[in-house]
Order: C-alpha cells, then structure tokens, then sequence
C-alpha cells in the first residue's frame, strides 16, 4: 500500500532578489505561471495527493484570478507567515489529518522532476525523511574575520533541494518548536529535534528561480525540450490518476531510491 502523502508549495516570499513589481512565483514561465508549473509536478507525480499552496497574504486574490485563467491542478490556498518557518507551520495546518508523509517544496523550482518526487517519496517512506541534494559544480572557499580565505573539500559538500520529504508525524512534531534563525530548511529543524535525515540524488535542472538569469535559463531549458502528451491538461492527469516509472538522477549520483551513504 503507497504511502499518503501531503504537499505544501511555499510561494510566501516576495522575490526582491528578481526585482519587479510582481513576485516570481507569480511570473509567466513557458507561458504558465511559474508556480502552477510546481504545482502540476506534484499533481503528476502523486495523483490524488492533497497539495497545499502557501501564498503571500496580498497575493490571494491576484492567485485566484490566474487559476481561472490557466488550467492547473488542484489544489488549496493559504497564507504564509513572517518566515519560511511560519509559512510551512501554516501549509501543514491546512493539510488533511491521517497523511503519512509530507512533502515539502520551494514553489520557486518550477522545473521539479516527477521522478525526483517519486524517488524522494520511495526513500521517505523506507527511511522517514528524504533530502534532494547534488554535487556542486564549483571550488569553493571559507572566509576569515582578518580577510584571509582558505579552501574547502568540495568532495564533502552538497548543494540542497526540495523536495524535503518526511515522516508526518515527526515533521508536526518539529514544526511545533520555536522558531530559530538556523532553522534554513525543513531538514535543518528536524535534526535539531535529534533525528538523522537520509540524502537522496537531486537533479540539477532543479535549480531554484532566484536571479533574472535563472528565469532566463528555465525558459531556454523548457524551450528546448521535446514535451509529451501536450494534448492532455494536468487537470485531466490529476484526474486520470497518472502513473509511471521511478526514473534515475541526471546527477552524478547513482539513480534510484537508495539513500546516499
């Protein structure tokens, strides 16, 4: 029997770094919203799930107008808080009761692999949590207060994503903690409830929309790809239970759902 699980998109943010008046997530990507884009992988790739969209408190209504201009699939509002930490803690009261996983998302990484999801679900499901995370491409450097700089193993380091997939009984839990500054994702707060968290390989076009550039490259990236199935909405999807098969990482990681050691 699958696991049920839950998703929670957090979009609260305002996108400074993207300039503009209007928040990225709220951005034409490939001619769709940027963030029904998020929304539809997670519909494709668990049908049925309950997905829960975290939106900015003055962007609500400027959301509803879009749903009803683009078809996407379905899924329910509400609204962030001061912080992340605030806007997830809000996602996971709206969720249904009696889920057995939640998935939690960067709703700026519009460009989330179904199969990324369904992998990091496999091993959440084996291990209690799952965190998408690759290798990083460049060299890297640690500063010091007096201005000198030194090198750091890249070997050991690992550039995180979303999905954070996890247990639902111990996300609720952890979510019930005060909020800290260190808290910079939803793994970091789960290990300072003292629970481990399993790695599982990301994929690179999974890269968060942050920077104009960014934008830039996911439209040259959906530009370039040969799309399937163009006649068929994600609604229909949605409704048509859509399933396949797990794929494997475009990363360097061996593919599969096996935590990484």
């Amino acid at each position: 029997m699958e696991p049920r699980t839950g998703v929670i998109v957090v979009a609260a943010g305002s996108g400074s770094r993207m300039g503009g008046a209007l928040p990225k997530q709220f951005r034409l990507l490939g001619g769709r919203p940027l963030l029904a884009r998020s929304i539809d992988a997670f519909a494709k790739a668990l049908p049925g799930a309950p997905i829960v969209v975290v939106l900015p408190a003055g962007y609500v209504a400027y959301w509803h107008n879009l749903t009803a201009r683009f078809d996407m699939a379905p899924h329910t509002v509400t609204t962030g808080g001061t912080e992340r930490f605030h806007s997830v803690r809000n996602g996971l009261a709206a969720l249904p009761q009696g889920l057995d996983l939640i998935a939690v998302h960067d709703g700026a990484r519009p460009l989330v692999p179904v199969a990324l999801i369904r992998r990091a679900v496999a091993l959440a499901a084996a291990e209690g949590s799952a965190v998408p995370v690759i290798r990083p491409a460049d060299s890297f450097r640690t500063t010091e207060a007096d201005g000198s700089s030194h090198p750091v193993d890249r070997s050991r380091l690992r550039a995180v994503q979303t999905p954070q997939v996890f247990d639902a009984t111990l996300l609720e839990r952890a979510y019930r903690s005060d909020f800290s500054a260190s808290f910079t994702d939803d793994a970091t707060l789960v290990e300072s409830c003292g629970c481990s968290v399993a790695l599982c390989a990301g994929e690179r076009r999974n890269f968060k929309i942050t920077e104009p550039e960014d934008l830039l490259l996911a439209e040259a990236l959906l530009a370039a790809e040969t799309e399937t199935g163009e006649a068929e909405t994600p609604r229909e999807r949605h409704e048509a239970g859509y399933r396949g098969t797990a794929g494997t990482a475009s990363d360097d990681f061996a593919g599969g759902a096996g935590p990484i050691r």
